[in-house]
């Protein structure tokens, strides 16, 4: 089939000499924790060969360590010595025979490595690690330069199309690059030049091992989002310095991990810091690659017309969706399921080693276990909730075969994700609604909203499935039902106008974001909002960019060293005085998720809203809320009291049908009440499905 139209940019070939990739989408290295046993090699196979045949032009692994001191977890993902090459084969010629091509990305941890071996240009520790690293000797750096060079020769040998060397994101190369960490005063430190000699010297030295018709991509920390980052003018001569050293194409890296500026997180706009890259592409004549939430053939599609880059890079969108690029080229982008930029079930996962996934699609990593295979019994199946615990196991059901009906007494779909969509920086929501919009009318779903269904309703269909999610959790506080108090559920169904002083009772996810949404103005004011664009829009504003780097304190003419330096960020003013309240001691915010918790505390911290914990909610009168914190009494003069204090499964049905002497599954919150938890709802609705 020819390649759609609407995307000629996207589909077009890309020449490299030596070899042509079939189009300019580059999937980004993501570590998925099965790099991390030789037994799971067979799943890591199956898992890049889906995206193979998904029609992705290159694929790079996850980062594979050069040796044991480089590796970032004490049991390495590492390929330096030909016992491990095997089982990198596999992947390779799984990917092969799937008709793509695949890159190995060498990571060496170095000061981000979580064992205490660890080593880097200096002895200083990172903020994110828990072992201070051991500074190289010169001999130690020539050792760790060999190791660079034998990975890529045992890459070329397991079948690799070639190898990304990870300069970026604060690890080791990276380290040594900046003067953050790199204090060395001898030839591997100190000037510009020296500091990244010991790029220079990787990248010439895998090119002489490796041949000339071998891709090299080197990963460049274009924006260091450090104080004591690189200035533009050594980026560029960076550049240069890995295009003459030999590398195939350069790829762009955004921010070290211990920045506190998010970076790929659903808050921050589509295509963000492709201008970054689009200031580099004139500066080399090698092939540039832009990255950081491009998540739809559309945005990717007006990146490449626009010039930013020649290639994109999409990592957790290919998790979302395997065929997102075949998709695109068949006119069917309507039909991608799109990465939200949750993080919960893939950085969050792989940060607390766990196996990465994806909330949207519980199948990635998991392409040799869950299967949606056609169904030898077809079923009439009643499902009641369409939240999305009911929409997973509806529409993956009747893709297997089944008939199913799907009953919601709301008038639209999407259970408490139409709740969150309307937190700000979180719009990307909407994007999984549209999705299963498509998914329930290709399917052919009968759809009923508007519809109350009872227990007599249910009988005669061969399985019922109830995802009837949960109600808000009751509190007893003298005075809960005073006219102040009011639910969550109608602060963010705009049902109450929302006074200028509220206490939130609750820190978890619901506090934290209705917190988000009550900051912000009434209006929604799009210059202050990080999303503002349909779900389905090729691109957002270049205001709402503009909005989300003078809020964290980005310099876009990148006069300021590593971007940041001399900055001053300027959050919006928070439309309200708020007070976000919890009983359990310590701060506000620990449950929240590993890689993007200190995003929510530091967001809402920068506009002023006060968390306190250890609190005992004494009473709630006229006057407000009367509270204390150590045994110390005070009164919060608030207009409103918001409950956000967590969540109970809503079982109604299911306990008249058991009265009745009918079965049922119960999935999502109805069966384990939890905070908006959509990747647990998703997950059980999809493996249900898949059962029966």
């Amino acid at each position: 089939m020819s390649a759609d139209s609407r995307f000629p940019h996207l589909l077009s070939p890309l020449d490299l000499g030596f070899t042509t990739l079939k189009n300019r989408v580059l999937m980004g290295s993501m570590h998925t924790g099965l790099e991390d046993n030789k037994k799971d090699f067979p799943k890591l196979a199956a898992y890049f060969a889906e995206r193979a045949a998904g029609e992705v032009g290159l694929i790079v692994t996850g980062g594979i360590a050069p040796g044991v001191r480089g590796s970032l977890m004490p049991t390495p993902s590492g390929l330096f010595n030909r016992l491990q090459v095997p089982r990198h084969k596999l992947v390779a010629s799984a990917v092969h025979d799937a008709g793509g091509k695949i890159c190995m990305q060498i990571l060496h941890g170095g000061r981000y490595s979580y064992h205490p071996m660890s080593v880097a240009p200096s002895a200083i520790q990172s903020p994110i690690t828990p072992f201070k690293p051991k500074a190289l000797s010169a001999n130690g750096i020539e050792k760790q330069i060999r190791n660079f060079v034998r990975a890529t020769k045992l890459a070329r040998e397991a079948g690799y199309d070639g190898v990304e060397i990870m300069g970026s994101e604060g690890y080791f190369i990276n380290e040594f690059t900046t003067a953050h960490v790199n204090k060395r005063t001898d030839k591997w430190g100190g000037s510009t030049r020296n500091r990244y000699r010991i790029a220079e010297e990787i990248l010439s030295r895998c090119r002489e091992a490796a041949g000339p018709d071998f891709i090299i991509i080197y990963r460049l920390s274009m924006l260091d989002l450090l104080p004591d980052g690189n200035c533009w003018d050594e980026i560029v001569e960076q550049a240069k310095m890995a295009e003459a050293a030999g590398a195939t194409i350069i790829n762009t890296g955004i921010g070290w991990h211990e920045a506190r500026i998010p970076t790929i997180a659903t808050m921050v706009p589509r295509g963000a810091f492709t201008w970054v890259t689009a200031r580099m592409r004139p500066e080399v004549n090698i092939p540039v690659v832009t990255t950081n939430r491009i998540n739809t053939p559309e945005v990717a599609e007006e990146i490449l017309a626009r010039g930013d880059a020649d290639m994109v890079s999409m990592a957790r969108p290919l998790l979302a969706d395997a065929e997102l690029v075949k998709k695109a080229r068949e006119g069917r982008p309507e039909e991608i399921n799109i990465c939200i930029a949750c993080n919960q079930a893939c950085l969050d996962h792989t940060f607390n080693r766990k196996t990465c996934s994806c909330l949207v699609n519980p199948r990635a990593c998991r392409e040799t276990e869950l299967n949606y295979l056609p169904v030898k019994q077809v079923k009439a199946i009643a499902v009641v909730g369409a939240g999305p615990a009911g929409l997973a196991f509806a529409t993956v059901a009747a893709r297997r075969g089944h008939r199913v009906s799907l009953f919601d007494q709301a008038d639209e779909i999407g259970g408490q994700f139409n709740m969150a969509k309307k937190i700000p920086g979180k719009e990307e929501f909407s994007a999984s609604l549209d999705y299963y919009r498509v998914e329930l009318d290709r399917s052919g779903v009968d759809l009923q909203l508007s519809t109350h269904i009872s227990a007599e309703d249910l009988e005669g269909y061969d399985e019922v499935v109830l995802a009837t999610g949960v109600y808000p959790r009751e509190i007893d506080i003298p005075g809960i039902n005073h006219a102040k108090v009011v639910s969550y559920i109608d602060v963010l169904n705009d049902k109450i106008k929302i006074g200028s002083k509220v206490a939130l009772i609750g820190a978890g996810g619901i506090g934290f974001d209705v917190a988000e949404f009550l900051s912000h103005s009434a209006e929604r004011d799009p210059d202050q909002s990080h999303n503002h664009f349909p779900p389905s829009s090729s691109a957002q504003s270049s205001r709402s960019t503009e909005a989300f780097m003078r809020e964290w304190g980005i310099d876009r003419t990148f006069e300021a060293r590593g971007g940041v330096k001399g900055v001053k960020a300027q959050p919006p003013k928070s439309a309200r005085e708020i007070w976000l309240l919890q009983r359990k001691l310590g701060k506000p915010g620990k449950t929240l998720g590993k890689t993007t918790g200190w995003i929510h505390r530091l967001s809402l911290a920068k506009r002023g809203v006060q968390m306190l914990g250890g609190v005992s909610y004494e009473r709630i009168d006229d006057h407000g809320l009367h509270i204390s914190i150590d045994g110390k009494k005070q009164l919060l003069e608030v207009d409103h009291v918001v409950i956000c204090a967590g969540q109970v499964s809503n079982r109604d049905i299911a306990d008249v049908l058991e009265e009745n002497g009918l079965s049922c599954h119960i999935i999502g919150g109805a069966h384990k009440a939890a905070e908006l938890d959509a990747k647990y709802a998703i997950r059980e609705g999809s493996e249900l499905a898949a059962r029966l």
